[in-house]
């Protein structure tokens, strides 16, 4: 994983705009994929010249086809490979001598067959680096480029603003059937394959900068360095909407710390797209409904929803659906239900949900002036209308068609909704019974995304919602640098840990290591109890009955030091004075390496009953001071920061400040795979971490313990 968030971008032209393409394996055989790509090739054969090749000679396709790239007797700019593994690294070589500039590798069996295929695989990426070329795959299903007319996959895409890069060729073919009635196409298409050479981030990065393309969908399983990911499409400037594959629990291992445990695949992908502003979706249908939602530029500036609707059934669903993305459905003020009441009739609901209760029927129209009403009001942000629009221009809608009264008055409607949305910059996603209709085609057309389930729509509202305060909550501003690494950590022991710590200005209680009673006598009478005593060396303390609490005066922790010792027989102990728990809030402060994504920051309710609650949340690491605060407010027990039951409220301010100086020190420790303070205590006055874990990144045997 490396530190530099921001290499070098690589000049991607050659594969997407190459001077000339030969296919290598084409064939006439049906079955093979060198006859896909090959047939969707020619499709565009003015725009440069595309050669077939095939080791028989002959003719494909009709076209006359070359036994080898030398035979051409000409320079090439892009070759597409599909030929048995066998020959791959013959062929490449032979591409890169008749000077192919880029090269599209459908052969499989490399790095997905073990080492040795990695070995073969990273061997010929070395030779295409070093020839100054680029390389997608191998085990790629090709690549197209609708605006520069290049199809080099099994399928013709229908052209629009989305560039897809993608570890599966299927799911380009369901995005494509699912786009088509929202208006959506491809500018590109990537099947991205085993990334030897051309990565993931190369790709972002470079459609970044394409004009044609207005929104970038990533379906990715291995995203390699997940942290220059993160930074590409943080820094993208347009949308970008990941489906990630495989976000379950990480593979089964033995966590040397709660942060450990709690850690998943799933929370540090959701870390890294929040954090980036990236739009984390589940499936290809809501990908869909999110790039429907971004395409139309709109942007909701708070999280305020107006429910439209003709059926009061309707608009509790969506006022419900709206609810559970997030969203308030406040009560409107007098002067906006003032003036819906001067538009509609004496059954409508106009509080929220805006209910027409039958006035559609008596006049389409009034949809338009309610949606204007709402867009005009300074109470809401966007509007989500529900339920039968579309249905009086439906031929399916039983009241016309749009050849009827209605149903041509609905089309009047539709187009006077478009205008007022074209004039507002606030958005509005719709729902309809009739989603195909004339009238709801109108409203797609006009940048008004249309769908036939509720979920859809609220789940589309909720991506073009604008973060209150962008910096902490996601995008480039809150991807900090990684720093560079400190010397590592020799020493990984309990006080160790608590003195890098306490050098970047984290306060503990007073303490001291000790081995004999006479030292525990000696800092009992030095300092006033209650007090804590603590085995040292063992990997979970509390678990082990490592842990003494409330010891009240010398006798007391005498006492229990004899008898943890007799259990125990630690090597050493650390007896500290008590601090007062039920004056603050213990929360868990915690910093995992992943290989993908480095540290990734977790802060949560702390104490014994962290990974019981489970109540956490995840951040790329470093944090700053802000983005930590955001965290605590964002923890489903916040509430107990601001004091509930007569407890008094604490310092938010200094536990985000100790937030920001643990995770700024666990960044710079890349020998370390966990770090770790539980409980760090949340005072009305400050921050006091009780306890710091520090986990080398090869982890010793427990016999070291």
């Amino acid at each position: 994983m490396s530190r530099d968030l921001a290499p070098l971008s690589r000049d991607l032209a050659p594969l997407f705009d190459p001077v000339s393409v030969a296919v290598v394996g084409a064939s006439d055989d049906p079955a093979k994929y060198g006859h896909a790509i090959a047939s969707q090739a020619l499709r565009a054969p003015h725009r440069r010249p595309i050669h077939l090749v095939n080791r028989r000679g002959g003719t494909v396709l009709g076209q006359s086809a070359a036994p080898s790239l030398t035979a051409l007797g000409e320079p090439v700019g892009l070759v597409v490979v599909s030929v048995p593994a066998p020959v791959y690294e013959q062929t490449v070589e032979e591409a890169l001598a008749c000077g192919a500039r880029a090269i599209v590798a459908v052969t499989a069996g490399f790095a997905e067959t073990g080492a040795e295929g990695l070995a073969r695989q990273r061997a010929v990426a070395e030779k295409v680096r070093a020839a100054g070329a680029v390389l997608v795959g191998p085990n790629c299903l090709g690549i197209a480029d609708n605006t520069t007319e290049l199809y080099l996959a099994s399928d013709a895409f229908d052209l629009g603003g989305v560039a897809l890069l993608s570890q599966s060729g299927n799911l380009a073919l369901e995005l494509q059937l699912a786009f088509a009635p929202h208006g959506l196409g491809f500018s590109r298409f990537v099947s991205l394959g085993n990334q030897s050479d051309v990565t993931l981030v190369d790709l972002v990065r470079d459609c970044a900068r394409h004009d044609a393309t207005k929104a970038i969908a990533v379906y990715a399983e291995d995203f390699g360095d997940g942290r220059a990911f993160a930074q590409a499409a943080a820094t993208a400037g347009k949308p970008v909407v990941l489906l990630s594959a495989g976000r379950g629990a990480a593979a089964a291992r033995s966590a040397a710390s709660h942060t450990g445990a709690l850690t998943t695949s799933a929370a540090i992908v959701a870390a890294a797209c929040r954090d980036a502003g990236v739009e984390l979706v589940r499936t290809p249908r809501e990908m869909t409904a999110v790039l429907a939602a971004v395409a139309g530029g709109r942007r909701a500036r708070g999280r305020r929803v107006a429910v439209f609707t003709d059926g009061g059934g309707h608009g509790v669903v969506a006022a419900d659906a709206a609810e559970a993305a997030g969203f308030a459905v406040p009560e409107l003020g007098p002067r906006v239900r003032e003036r819906l009441a001067g538009q509609l009739w004496g059954p409508s609901a106009l509080g929220n949900p805006v209910d027409l209760a039958g006035m559609g029927e008596q006049d389409p129209m009034s949809y338009a002036a309610v949606v204007r009403t709402l867009l005009d009001s300074d109470e809401i942000d966007a509007v989500l209308m529900t339920g039968y629009f579309g249905g009086y221009s439906s031929d399916s809608g039983g009241l016309g068609g749009a050849t009827g009264t209605l149903g041509a008055t609905e089309l009047a409607a539709a187009d006077s909704i478009a205008r007022a949305v074209r004039a507002s910059p606030k958005p509005v996603v719709a729902q309809s019974m009739y989603p195909d209709a004339p009238s709801c085609q109108n409203l797609q057309a006009a940048g008004i995304p249309v769908f036939a389930a509720i979920e859809d729509a609220a789940r589309a509202l909720a991506a073009v919602v604008v973060a209150e305060d962008a910096g902490a909550e996601g995008g480039a501003a809150a991807l900090e640098p990684l720093p560079e690494p400190a010397e590592p950590m020799t020493d990984t022991g309990y006080y160790a840990t608590r003195a890098v710590l306490a050098e970047a200005g984290l306060r503990f209680p007073a303490s001291a290591e000790i081995s004999t009673e006479a030292g525990v006598r000696a800092f009992a009478r030095s300092t006033s109890g209650p007090f804590v005593l603590k085995a040292l060396h063992l990997l979970h303390k509390s678990d082990a009955g490592g842990v003494a609490l409330n010891l009240a005066d010398e006798e007391a922790l005498v006492a229990a030091h004899r008898e943890m010792h007799a259990r125990l027989s630690a090597p050493s102990y650390s007896v500290e004075q008590m601090a007062d728990l039920g004056a603050g809030v213990e929360l868990i402060v915690g910093v995992n390496r992943d290989p993908r994504f480095g540290p990734i920051a977790m802060v949560g309710l702390g104490g014994v009953f962290t990974e019981v609650l489970g109540d956490v949340v995840f951040a790329l690491a470093p944090v700053s001071a802000a983005r930590a605060e955001t965290m605590l407010r964002d923890l489903r027990c916040a509430a107990l920061l601001d004091g509930v039951r007569g407890r008094p409220a604490v310092d938010v301010a200094a536990a985000a400040k100790a937030i920001e100086q643990i995770t700024r020190v666990a960044a710079v420790q890349y020998d370390l795979a966990e770090f770790e303070v539980n409980p760090l205590l949340a005072l009305p006055s400050g921050a006091l971490a009780l306890d710091a874990r520090a986990v080398p990144l090869v982890p010793p045997s427990l016999s070291d313990y």
